[in-house]
């Protein structure tokens, strides 16, 4: 049985970039590009008119924007999207607005040694079209982009809870679904450490987008950072997050590394030095993504008395890391979602 290919549908206002895309693209024999629009309006038609299942959408654009793209098309036609962003100060914030409107994840374009840049960004982009193809992205269709976030109020609960850490992995999806979670956190909820695979430059821009959206302080991750009650800190790309505890105050250390599981920052580096720096004051989150990243973390948290659980695979885009860590007997159970905040605080 052959195996269909991956269609492919690539929007750019630059013909030069539409051209470069299209040929690296086609050099994986199990993608094929069927089309290349300048803008959203002509992309609009060409959707309908070739249905791919993947798109790749640059974030700036002359006439409209892949925000207001992706606002109008994935209430209508839920489609798998990766933007290819610049590493402007403009374009990571409108990458991360894009990721809150629907697409599955960022490619960025390099800034520096075009060339070899180019090589490694196309690379990126195959691997993560790929993956975005296998994407449940159907729940667009009821999604309302104007829902408030309902706070839980447990203040009594968490009035001695200043020793307790939260530390949530994700990957594809991950940065709607940590918003979700984490908006309904209140504003005293303990300390939460976060590594979200993001590329260097936008894990920034995340962090501050989420600042304006949440109760609790939220930050990329510094060095030296302590974890506390109202603080989220967020691996910063390209640098690994661990933990560790000094009398009796828990702090971050971001340190470079080579690859662990194909990510830096990994899931498994945060929640192995979660385990054995906060043992049974901790709880692990496991959300939507494609891999099995964070999966051994996890199980040694649960082996060190944590409670641990993991998004549950109606509410995922992506449900590999979630089974992953469930299968190897680190997540106790799954959740939806829209639950995982309460279930989170519950435990606390």
């Amino acid at each position: 049985m052959i195996k269909r290919k991956i269609r492919v549908l690539v929007v750019d206002d630059s013909a030069l970039v539409r051209s470069i895309l299209s040929q690296g693209l086609a050099q994986d024999p199990g993608i094929e590009v069927v089309g290349a629009a300048s803008d959203p309006y002509v992309a609009r038609d060409m959707i309908i008119k070739h249905r791919p299942d993947v798109l790749t959408l640059d974030v700036e654009m002359p006439r409209m924007d892949g925000v207001d793209f992706l606002r109008r098309l994935m209430p209508q036609y839920p489609l798998p999207v990766v933007m290819v962003s610049a590493l402007t100060q403009k374009g990571k914030q409108i990458t991360i607005e894009a990721l809150e409107a629907g697409a599955v994840d960022v490619v960025p374009k390099p800034s520096a040694n075009i060339a070899r840049g180019l090589g490694d960004m196309m690379m990126e982009l195959r691997t993560k079209v790929k993956i975005a193809s296998t994407a449940s992205v159907s729940h667009w269709k009821v999604r309302r982009f104007d829902e408030k976030p309902q706070i839980i109020d447990v203040r009594k609960s968490l009035a001695e809870s200043t020793d307790k850490v939260i530390a949530i992995g994700a990957s594809t999806g991950g940065t709607e679904a940590i918003r979700l979670v984490i908006e309904r956190f209140p504003a005293i909820a303990p300390g939460v450490v976060i590594v979200q695979h993001m590329p260097a430059g936008f894990t920034r821009a995340f962090a501050e987008r989420l600042n304006t959206q949440c109760l609790m302080e939220v930050k990329e991750a510094e060095s030296g950072d302590r974890i506390m009650p109202g603080r989220i800190l967020i691996a910063p790309g390209d640098y690994h997050l661990k933990v560790r505890r000094t009398g009796g105050f828990y702090y971050v250390d971001c340190l470079a590394g080579e690859k662990m599981n194909g990510h830096c920052p990994s899931v498994d580096v945060m929640m192995l030095s979660v385990a054995e720096q906060v043992g049974a004051n901790a709880v692990g989150v496991m959300l939507t993504g494609m891999g099995h990243d964070g999966a051994d973390g996890m199980l040694a948290m649960r082996q060190a008395g944590a409670r641990t659980i993991a998004q549950d695979e109606k509410s995922c885009i992506v449900f590999g890391m979630p089974k992953s860590a469930y299968d190897r007997g680190g997540a106790e159970s799954f959740v939806p979602l829209d639950k995982i905040a309460q279930t989170v605080l519950s435990y606390i």
